[in-house]
């Protein structure tokens, strides 16, 4: 029997995007209708080994395939549209909503992973209006670090819920306004739950505008002597707009590295969010024509990632970018929570093959984030004047931090929402009140197996990770209820002291305790829980570890 989210009211849960900066995925769904907003990953840190994308847990939208309508788009970075490859394999999805720059990137992307199924995509603009059932669905434009950003305000018969995506109140952005009219008109209508971006709750003030970048691009530009390579993330078009802009300036050549940059470029090129001369642009085969001075390499990388293109760069592995002495690499951007220790690997690579690094400090403002500071969190809930909110899009403490902003806004405590993935908030009568969850579980994507890995698979990942295998191999006859020759052991990835002399007490230790176990009649089963036993408890009293222990069975009959 399919779960239900309950038929009274409206239930409004997230499946990915609370107590977490990543694969943000909501639903709103009623009796007869479900839309999802956003459907996005969270790229795994290095205590997933093996895994690529983390995604939502689809199986409630699959066990009410009959009553789901829509998905609808936010805008394009991939903690919004990266699940979509694997959301339409588990489920069949009517039909995609998305702001033109979102739905270019969500063809490719689905083009790109071979999705053979057809899938439905419809360009919206903030004059939309949808109709989805009874819900009426609008939108209204926000600033962000990419073009064509919106909020959506569904209404519903029991009410009003609106959710600001990403945003921030920048009052000159690269490209186009946030509306700031449309919500304050959505607030004196009225709104009865509000979920609101929390990322950067922990930040008093506000977030600098995007134009406060290009006065330090500029004069990185002016200062940099040799060649300039520039990572930022492929989505950040405000950025890459803003590079190219002091590029074109500064009468430097453009070279374009990285296939994820290479296709957000070509893309936003031709949508027109990207402006640049064709006679700016030399192909990465032909960088070796150009005078060191006059390059600037646009590339991905800046969080460390392995196979990203300053990965390899750094690491001397590029096929056609080495780094020269001299040349100035510029981080522009802000490390994502966990990236920290890849970052600082790629940093010391670039500085010792004589690179200079510039990455984002007091002295250098090369970034400005595209989300929003605290100031910003009050004005945004000042305009809006919910009756009750769902701060989203951030870790425990963001969230927790978030609804503190809000008490002091006059939101009282009791109304304010702090949720786990899962959980229901229901919609009745204009009022709000816990309503039991959903499934929720994070789901780990290692290579093209869209089924996932369970947390059982991560966990032996980690132990392996940390502690290292240990397999104990034991001959018997099963008939005869004999030990045929004493265990062997062998640690692949367990260190310690004096390892063979503790393998051979070991081996000694087990060999003692199964031939007092097979005095009687005994199983496999009891056997393996015994070598495990046996095993475990001396290497961890020995070592303080638990390596994850396979034992080996082989049963050879003697003959008669």
């Amino acid at each position: 029997m399919a779960f239900s989210a309950g038929l009274e009211g409206v239930s409004i849960f997230a499946l990915g995007g609370l107590g977490e900066v990543g694969k943000n995925t909501y639903g709103v769904e009623s009796e007869k209708t479900l839309i999802l907003i956003d459907a996005g990953v969270r790229f795994p840190e290095e205590d997933l080994p093996g895994v690529d994308y983390v995604i939502p847990d689809y199986s409630h939208i699959k066990n009410n395939q009959r009553k789901f309508r829509a998905l609808i788009v936010t805008h394009g970075h991939e903690d919004h549209i990266g699940g979509i490859p694997f959301l339409v394999q588990h489920v069949f999805v009517p039909v995609i909503y998305a702001p033109r720059l979102a739905a270019a990137f969500i063809r490719h992307k689905l083009q790109d992973q071979r999705i053979k199924e057809p899938v439905k995509i419809v360009e919206y603009d903030e004059d939309t209006i949808l109709n989805i059932n009874e819900f009426k669905i609008s939108f209204f434009s926000m600033t962000h670090s990419i073009p064509d950003c919106f909020g959506v305000c569904v209404d519903t018969p029991e009410g009003r819920v609106v959710t600001t995506g990403d945003f921030k109140i920048d009052l000159t952005p690269v490209g186009a306004e946030i509306n700031l009219g449309k919500i304050a008109k959505l607030g004196t209508e009225g709104v009865d739950l509000l979920l609101s971006d929390s990322t950067n709750a922990e930040i008093e003030g506000y977030t600098p505008s995007e134009r406060s970048v290009i006065s330090a691009i500029n004069d990185i530009f002016e200062n940099a002597s040799g060649r300039l390579i520039v990572s930022t993330f492929s989505s950040n078009i405000s950025r890459i707009q803003q590079i190219v802009e002091a590029a074109v300036n500064h009468k430097k050549k453009l070279v374009i590295i990285g296939r994820s940059m290479e296709n957000a470029v070509s893309m936003s090129r031709q949508l027109g969010y990207i402006k640049i001369p064709d006679s700016s642009i030399v192909a990465s085969d032909d960088i070796r024509s150009l005078r060191l001075e006059e390059t600037v390499i646009i590339c991905t990388g800046s969080q460390g990632e392995p196979m990203a293109a300053l990965s390899r760069i750094a690491k001397g592995d590029h096929r056609q970018v080495k780094i020269v002495p001299g040349d100035t690499v510029v981080f522009s951007s802000s490390p994502i929570p966990g990236n920290g220790l890849s970052i600082n690997r790629v940093v010391n690579q670039l500085t010792r093959a004589g690179a200079n690094v510039l990455t984002n400090s007091i002295l250098f403002n090369v970034h400005s984030s595209g989300h929003p500071a605290r100031q910003e969190l009050r004005l945004m809930l000042k305009l809006f004047r919910p009756r009750y909110f769902m701060p989203m899009h951030g870790e425990y403490r963001m969230l927790k931090l978030h609804t503190e902003i809000a008490e002091t806004l006059g939101i009282p405590k009791q109304n304010s929402f702090i949720c786990r993935n899962g959980d229901i908030l229901k919609l009745k009568n204009h009022q709000i009140s816990r309503g039991g969850e959903v499934p929720a579980d994070a789901v780990y994507i290692d290579g093209k197996d869209i089924n996932g890995l369970s947390t059982a698979v991560i966990r032996d990942r980690k132990i392996l990770a940390d502690d290292g295998v240990v397999s104990v191999s034991v001959v018997i006859d099963a008939k005869q209820n004999q030990l045929l020759i004493k265990p062997t052991i062998t640690a692949l990835g367990f260190v310690f002291q004096s390892a063979n002399d503790m393998l051979k007490n070991a081996e000694f230790k087990l060999e003692e305790r199964l031939k007092s176990l097979m005095k009687n009649r005994v199983s496999f089963s009891e056997l393996k829980n015994t070598i495990k036993e046996v095993v475990g408890k001396y290497l961890f009293i020995k070592t303080q570890r638990n390596p994850m222990i396979i034992p080996v069975i082989m049963n050879r009959n003697l003959p008669n």
